[in-house]
């Protein structure tokens, strides 16, 4: 099987699951914000891959290496452990939060959260047309380079930015404002996976501490 095939097999398997994780703690398929949030979810996902699959399969590859298995670091095993369970969690207790009416979030609000989920993929995959080398597991590999333009001109770990707005989106596109009660051990787990991630890179990765300097930020730009 083909990188673009599997690819697209691959997120039409996540869409299932994804719609899964929504629409059963929802208790119906009368969830108009849970079809809508998975709808944008399976185009920025699938139109990104297959774009990839033609110009650059080798970058989609390293995407596509993934889970707890693909870390060579422990401590990004259970890391990355912890941003599954984190995602999910965000993505059930908004559905919950629908299915018992915790919340009263205006339509309004609800597609705010869509465009922020649409724009936090987007900037992650804008990242990775931006480095051929953005992975989704902590690695560094010969002949690598330090990647300092575009939106790394901004923030160290762009990718992480966007998931930052994809994370506190979901709740919002799900109609659920209990749902951000996630978002804040969520963004915990990304930033010890970053500090981790760091000291691989400054360790491995030949340039990279002269970045730091050049570029203070890691995650957001003027905050951290």
């Amino acid at each position: 099987m083909n990188i673009g095939l599997k690819a697209i097999v691959s997120g039409l398997v996540g869409t299932v699951f994804f719609g899964m994780v929504v629409f059963y703690p929802a208790g119906t398929l009368r969830y108009w914000q849970g079809w809508v949030f998975v709808a944008i979810f399976a185009v920025a996902s699938l139109v990104p891959s297959a774009y990839l699959a033609r110009t650059n399969p080798a970058a989609l590859q390293r995407r596509m290496h993934a889970g707890p298995r693909a870390e060579t670091r422990t401590v990004q095993k259970f890391i990355i452990v912890g941003a599954f369970a984190a995602l999910f969690a965000l993505m059930a207790l908004s559905a919950l939060d629908h299915r018992f009416g915790w919340s009263a979030v205006p339509a309004a609000v609800t597609v705010l959260g869509d465009v922020m989920v649409a724009v936090g993929l987007s900037i992650a995959m804008l990242t990775i047309i931006q480095n051929n080398y953005a992975a989704a597991t902590v690695t560094v590999e010969a002949g690598q380079p330090v990647v300092s333009t575009g939106l790394y001109g901004f923030v160290r770990h762009p990718m992480y930015f966007g998931n930052l707005i994809l994370m506190f989106g979901i709740p919002l596109a799900l109609g659920s404002y209990w749902g951000l009660v996630v978002f804040v051990p969520a963004v915990l787990v990304l930033v010890f996976r970053i500090l981790d991630e760091e000291r691989a890179l400054v360790a491995g990765l030949n340039g990279y501490r002269d970045y730091t300097h050049r570029v203070p930020y890691r995650l957001v730009p003027h905050v951290w």
